[in-house]
């Protein structure tokens, strides 16, 4: 892996960095105005920055090794420098002119395709680090604003606030509850006695516009639109969407359901109904969302039957990617290791994410 000086032949002027996040409840709420309960990963997003002497923006991706150079005229261009290209084109228009051409220097140790949020992360370091070259006056919900825009706009994915609100204020022993419609927040403690894991099922995942996630935003907007409200944060009671044709019936029940999972948890429940609710939302995005898939069905089912574990689910956007699971603290390891041995056995091939090993 080459460094700052060895790919643009000057030391950096400015770092940034911000982590990925795991998501504990709140699974595809965020864009129907929702709520969510995310917290951020110990793994993160890192850029280095200087001003560039070409005229041009270049950016390096070490995990990719590869470096791409713009011009401002330029078109976006495809991969990681979408989402650089994105944040840099929407803060100059927040702040109303072009900013001088920029050397970005990038890595990473947050899983890509694991459902994570790698993007988010990549994002909010991006944006981070413009602000603290430029000296800008930019706060960090507007840094997660302008990253979830960058998604939108420049990766093609019609997504919600959560994960740039996590990568931008979250940390890593706390959860974040955000009301996703007016950014409302409160940090609040784990349930007590219990610890986060996250596995990696194996099968990447992608949200980019081919999967089913922009489909599952559009049906969500239909339904709204039949339900008469705004976004189905509107509505509280499960029964008042049974009238709707499928799939939207399916789709809404969904996130009615799981908005109720994240109010009820941060009311402070025990370690045992936060697992309780952990897993009524992994069997909510299966068969009322379908946005599950085997593997990650069978690593869920193993973690749920596995002593020590109060409630487990897949996070992130789904097709794929990795689960998540509240066990007891102290018997992290012993539960890791017997959850991939049985997963190995089932056929399939898991790693530990979350806590880093």
């Amino acid at each position: 892996m080459m460094d700052f000086q060895q790919i643009f032949g000057a030391s950096p002027e400015t770092e940034a960095s911000a982590p990925g996040r795991v998501n504990l409840l709140g699974e595809h709420t965020d864009y129907n105005d929702g709520f969510v309960l995310p917290t951020a990963i110990p793994q993160r997003t890192t850029v280095q920055l200087g001003l560039s002497k070409d005229g041009q923006h270049q950016f390096y991706s070490a995990e990719f090794d590869e470096q791409v150079s713009i011009s401002g005229e330029d078109t976006a261009p495809e991969g990681f420098a979408s989402y650089i290209f994105g944040c840099i084109r929407l803060l100059e228009e927040s702040i109303g002119h072009s900013l001088q051409p920029v050397n970005l220097h990038v890595t990473s140790k947050v899983p890509i395709g694991s459902g994570l949020s790698s993007s988010a992360a990549l994002e909010v370091a991006t944006l981070k680090g413009l602000r603290s070259l430029f000296g800008l006056a930019l706060d960090d919900v507007q840094v997660a604003q302008l990253g979830q825009q960058a998604e939108i706009q420049y990766a093609g994915l019609n997504c919600g606030i959560m994960d740039q609100m996590a990568s931008s204020l979250a940390g890593t022993d706390s959860m974040l509850f955000l009301d996703t419609r007016t950014l409302e927040r409160r940090v609040l403690a784990f349930p007590a006695d219990a610890e986060i894991l996250v596995i990696d099922s194996g099968v990447h995942h992608s949200l980019a516009a081919g999967s089913g996630y922009n489909q599952r935003r559009a049906e969500c907007e239909e339904a709204a639109r039949l339900l008469g409200v705004k976004a189905l944060r509107d509505i509280t009671d499960p029964q008042a969407v049974e009238s709707l044709p499928e799939p939207l019936r399916k789709r809404s029940r969904h996130v009615v359901t799981e908005d109720n999972r994240v109010l009820e948890a941060v009311e402070g429940v025990s370690a045992k109904r936060f697992g309780e609710l952990m897993n009524a939302s992994h069997a909510s995005q299966r068969d009322d969302y379908e946005v599950s898939v085997p593997e990650v069905d069978t690593l869920v089912a193993i973690l749920q039957e596995t002593p020590g574990v109060f409630g487990a689910r897949l996070t992130g956007g789904g097709f794929g990617g990795a689960c998540v699971a509240l066990v007891e603290v102290g018997k992290v390891e012993e539960i890791s290791r017997e959850v991939l041995e049985r997963y190995m056995r089932s056929g399939y091939a898991g790693r530990i994410l979350v806590p880093e090993v």
